[in-house]
């Protein structure tokens, strides 16, 4: 009997162990089926690849706007023809700009009257002597010419203790009259590049010091034989700064009585002078001029007068992936006139983007 009862239950059980397996694997399938369709109804977006070596973009805020800064590059143009004669009415499309000999767009063009800050600089020592009776008359010319906006300083320089600023910049022609009245020979080792380099730091400092939307035009005038005998910087720091200031200079040189005599290595007094005013000029797109006599002062002061509110400004935006302290090569051409009429342009030869550390000779005291 219980042969027979293991011989039936046996049976039964794998059976119900079959059916039970078989139940519970179609219930499994039939789960996964029905994900599977949910999946295939209702796909779930995929964000697209990036590509290798590209970083991901930022995450944009709609409120904050990015602005990249670049201070536009001004360049004070003359225009002149063969005879050195002004020529006017020039148009945008008439310039062309070169930095570094790559054609710059022009965003920036006038030929209107601009108001001008400009400093008189004037060689008080001993070799001006018999000429700064009319180099101040010839100064007074220029300051009545002034504009209402014009503003103008005066400075007095012999030796570097002996560089003064008698008049801040003003537009008042009363007391820069004065200022210049106040001027006087002393003795003591010229240092004209050490007054250069003051007057142009503090041309230029003063226009930075103003709205910057409201520039003027800077430059200065400095009279003086142009021989350096004792002053703290040498010319290679004085011509590099001038490349970061932007100061047009005009010289008007008494080189007359200065010694002629030269060497084959050595240039003599007259000759260094001269080169070192016309380079001034040049390379800060201003002009030089040496008189003969004091007679010539009252022409070349009109002159001057009209050479600093006959120009067209330009302005350009550099290139910021160029290093700092780079020196950048400014050209400006003008296409020619009816009949092949050449036009020369006169400007800046080129600036650094920088500003310059700290200086060590101080202007003069006043009581």
């Amino acid at each position: 009997m219980r042969k027979f009862v293991s011989k039936i239950t046996l049976p039964i059980l794998c059976l119900s162990l079959g059916i039970g397996f078989f139940v519970l694997n179609f219930a499994i399938g039939k789960a996964q089926t029905t994900e599977t369709r949910d999946r295939t109804s209702t796909p779930t977006p995929t964000p697209p690849p990036v590509p290798s070596g590209t970083p991901p973009p930022l995450p944009v805020d709609d409120d904050g706007i990015i602005e990249i800064g670049t201070e536009l590059v001004n360049l004070n143009v003359r225009v002149v023809d063969r005879f050195n004669r002004p020529i006017a009415n020039l148009r945008k499309e008439d310039f062309q700009v070169f930095e570094d000999r790559i054609p710059q767009p022009i965003e920036f063009f006038s030929q209107s009257e601009v108001p001008t800050n400009y400093a008189l600089v004037i060689d008080n020592s001993g070799s001006l002597r018999f000429q700064l009776e009319k180099v101040i008359e010839a100064s007074k010319t220029i300051v009545n010419t002034n504009r209402p906006d014009d503003e103008t300083g005066v400075i007095r320089f012999v030796s570097s203790e002996k560089i003064e600023i008698l008049q801040d910049f003003t537009a008042d022609k009363t007391d820069l009259n004065d200022a210049l009245d106040n001027m006087f020979i002393e003795g003591g080792q010229t240092a004209i590049i050490d007054a250069i380099y003051l007057a142009a730091e503090k041309v230029d400092e003063y226009e930075r010091s103003r709205n910057p939307n409201d520039r003027k035009r800077r430059a200065m005038i400095i009279v003086s034989d142009g021989e350096d005998r004792s002053s703290y910087y040498k010319e290679e720091q004085l011509f590099k700064m001038l490349r970061e200031a932007d100061v047009q200079i005009y010289a008007v040189g008494f080189i007359k009585d200065l010694e002629t005599d030269g060497s084959f290595i050595r240039k003599s007094p007259q000759k260094k002078a001269k080169n070192f005013l016309k380079k001034l000029a040049t390379e800060t797109g201003g002009k030089a001029y040496f008189p003969n006599t004091v007679s010539e002062l009252p022409q070349i002061a009109r002159d001057i007068s009209s050479e600093l509110r006959t120009q067209y400004s330009i302005g350009y935006l550099p290139d910021n992936d160029k290093p700092k302290n780079a020196f950048r090569n400014i050209k400006v051409t003008v296409k020619d006139g009816p009949n092949g009429q050449k036009r020369i342009a006169r400007t800046r030869t080129g600036l650094v983007i920088d500003k310059r550390k700290g200086t060590k000779p101080e202007f003069q005291k006043t009581n």
